[in-house]
Formats: C-alpha cells, sequence, structure tokens
C-alpha cells in the first residue's frame, strides 16, 4: 500500500487524460473559503469554459434552506448575485469607462499570523507565554526567529506554480506573523489573485495541521496587528506631473475617510491605535516615508514627481474586491 502523500502527489497524466478542477467561492462570514471538486475528460484551456456548478448555501450562510442552490461567483438560480458576491459591484466599478481609463495598479500586502492548532496561540510562542519583545523577528533567520517558513515558502512556490502574480514574501514583526504580496495586478485581478491566494495558504495551513488567521489584531497589547496595505496608482500618477494627481487622490481620500474605515476590515479599530506603524482610526493624515500615517508617499515617488501611494488602513480581513474598487470609485470616479 502506498503511503498518503504518494498518493497525493500521483501523476494522473501517466494514465488518464482527466482533470480535476477546484471550484472555489467565498462563504457567508465573506471571509470563510469554500471548496468542491469536479472531474472533467480532458484539460480545459480556459476558466470561461467550466460549467457553472451550484453548492448548497444554505449550509454556508448564503441561502435559506427553501431555496438553497447558489451558482459559484456567487449567484441566485435567477441570476441575482448574493449579498456575499462582493466581486459583481467591483467588476461594475472596474469596466467604468474612466476607470478602464486610467489603468489602476495595485500591489496587496497580505499580512497573516500562524497560530498552533487547538490552542490558538502564535506558532513558535511558548503555550500561555510570550516570546521575547518585538525587534529580532522582522525579516529574521534562524529556528528561534522565524516560525512556520516552511509553510511560508512552500506557499510562494504554490502561488508561483499555479500562475498567481505573487511578489514576494517576508518574515514580519510579530513573531509567528508572516506577509505576501500580490501584484502588480490590474483592477479586478487584483482581488482575484489575492482570495486564489489566500485559499491555496488555507490548503496548505491544512496539510500542516496549523492555523491561519486574518485577524487585525491576534494577540493583544505590545503586538503589531495585521494589515493589508494597499499600493496604489492610475496611469495619470504614473506619467509625468502624477504627484499632483497623486496629492488630489489622497485629498479625495480624506473626505470619505469614515466610509473608507468602515469597509476596511472587521475589528481594525484593534488594530489602528496610532501605535504600531499605524495612525489612529479616527485621523486621517498622510506623508511621505510615514508609516504611521493613514496614506504613505515613498520617497521615490516624491523626487520622480510620479508612482504610486499606499493605503496602510486596510486590515488584514479586508475584502480586496471591497477596498481595490472603493480607492478607484473614489480616486476616479466620486466628485466631492
Amino acid at each position: 500500500m502506498s503511503l498518503l502523500t504518494d498518493l497525493i502527489n500521483l501523476d494522473l497524466s501517466d494514465s488518464t487524460d482527466k482533470i480535476i478542477a477546484e471550484y472555489i467561492w467565498i462563504g457567508g462570514s465573506g471571509m470563510d473559503l469554500r471548496s468542491k471538486a469536479r472531474t472533467f475528460p480532458g484539460p480545459v484551456s480556459d476558466p470561461s469554459k467550466l460549467p457553472k456548478w451550484n453548492y448548497d448555501g444554505s449550509s454556508t450562510g448564503q441561502a435559506p434552506g427553501e431555496d438553497s442552490e447558489v451558482m459559484c461567483d456567487a449567484y441566485t438560480p435567477a441570476g441575482e448575485p448574493i449579498p456575499t458576491n462582493k466581486r459583481n459591484a467591483a467588476a461594475k466599478i472596474f469596466s467604468h469607462p474612466n476607470v478602464v481609463a486610467e489603468v489602476p495598479w495595485y500591489g496587496l500586502e497580505q499580512e497573516y499570523t500562524l497560530l498552533q492548532k487547538d490552542v490558538n496561540w502564535p506558532l513558535g510562542w511558548p503555550i500561555g507565554g510570550f516570546p521575547g519583545p518585538q525587534g529580532p523577528y522582522y525579516c529574521a533567520a534562524g529556528a528561534d526567529k522565524a516560525f512556520g517558513r516552511d509553510i511560508v515558502d512552500a506557499h510562494y512556490k504554490a502561488c508561483i506554480y499555479a500562475g498567481i502574480n505573487i511578489s514576494g514574501i517576508n518574515g514580519e514583526v510579530m513573531p509567528g506573523q508572516w506577509e505576501f504580496q500580490v501584484g502588480p495586478s490590474v483592477g479586478i485581478s487584483a482581488g482575484d489573485e489575492l482570495w486564489v491566494a489566500r485559499y491555496i495558504l488555507e490548503r496548505i495551513t491544512e496539510i500542516a495541521g496549523v492555523v491561519l488567521s486574518f485577524d487585525p489584531k491576534p494577540i493583544p497589547g505590545d503586538w503589531n496587528g495585521a494589515g493589508a496595505h494597499t499600493n496604489y496608482s492610475t496611469k495619470s500618477m504614473r506619467n509625468e506631473g502624477g504627484y499632483e494627481i497623486i496629492k488630489k487622490a489622497i485629498e479625495k481620500l480624506g473626505l470619505r475617510h469614515k466610509e473608507h474605515i468602515a469597509a476596511y476590515g472587521e475589528g481594525n479599530e484593534r488594530r489602528l491605535t496610532g501605535k504600531h506603524e499605524t495612525a489612529d482610526i479616527n485621523t486621517f493624515k498622510w506623508g511621505v516615508a510615514n508609516r504611521g500615517a493613514s496614506i504613505r508617499v515613498g520617497r521615490d515617488t516624491e523626487k520622480e514627481g510620479k508612482g504610486y501611494f499606499e493605503d496602510r488602513r486596510p486590515a488584514s480581513n479586508m475584502d480586496p474586491y471591497v477596498v481595490t474598487s472603493m480607492i478607484a470609485e473614489t480616486t476616479i470616479v466620486w466628485k466631492p
């Protein structure tokens, strides 16, 4: 009898043309990822050629039991987007002619925390206790400073293999906390890629017996929270004179600060305290190279007079469809 790992890693192409397609969707909480697999007789050249498939929405908190079939991406049988389908609304914003003309680029920085199963305590921390203070863990190497690198590296390579535009990884300030980056990606593809990268990470941590947390402040006290800093630029910002366009965009973001905060993730008030490289949740401010600001502009952007800026407010559990489309809508479409 083969080992379980041997069976998981079987190369099906040696014996059949059949392929397995995994259908992935976002569950009722807005953060839980669901999936199920289906066999097809041969290779599929493009996802658009896959048939629609339904699932039991009453078991995912997305439909009543008496009308429980929901189409992936995710719609009612009548074709109406269900409330948790944030992609549908984002697609409308990204198809707006003004937004299309600006070719919005995004770079998403996804922070997350790895937890020990059953105790929900960060990986590498003594159970019921604490490691040494923050300082030696950021981008560190060593068994006493970097916890879970096998998971991180496996995820990195799996995303590259899957065609995800993952651009890097690093250890974060709090031990047991890591980050990966997706982008630059254009428009709605940023949300697509981040959600699939999250799904791949969920599957890898499942295999490793480790719990994945996107909580924006998993450990109270003098420990960094987890965010999803969103780097953004438009065609006008990337062209000569773009710095003035950037400043006008930041001004518009400031005018809608409360609306953005309300859509930037649950529990963000525990993270945006004005400490640990954050601005206070009730205050909007921007600055050059200021990691304690709501919006940070890089020194290279200031020097070159064009480039991008970073919205540091989104929490790690934000919905990238909501955040990316909202930034585009506020900075390109909205007229104060």
